[in-house]
């Protein structure tokens, strides 16, 4: 009995990163959208969410660092530039923040 316990706890353990969010998920979800900053927002609250924003934007937020170190401009600058195409790219039924800061699917 003991050894199946601890079997299922494996099998759960060892299955989880399965289960975890995307960010096309998400985005399709509504659950985050797209920004002019270059980062992501969540428009839900939910830990899986919060968890994925936090993610990306730590991602974007070095690779956006590289770039502007390698091109010698300010990493708002570059982040800015990311943002704006990420925004023109999001896909229709995707959200994306408008310079009015208001929510807009596309």
């Amino acid at each position: 009995m003991k050894k199946r316990i601890i079997t299922g706890l494996l099998v759960l353990g060892l299955s989880a990163p399965a289960f975890a969010l995307t960010l096309n998920e998400a985005r399709t979800q509504g659950r985050v959208g797209e920004t002019l900053s270059g980062y992501i927002a969540p428009l839900r609250q939910d830990a899986d969410t919060q968890a994925l924003v936090k993610e990306i934007n730590a991602a974007r937020s070095e690779s956006y660092q590289k770039l502007a170190d390698s091109h010698h401009l300010p990493v708002d600058e570059v982040a800015k530039m990311a943002g704006q195409k990420l925004v023109t790219r999001a896909q229709p039924g995707e959200y994306v923040k408008g310079i009015n800061g208001k929510w807009m699917k596309k």
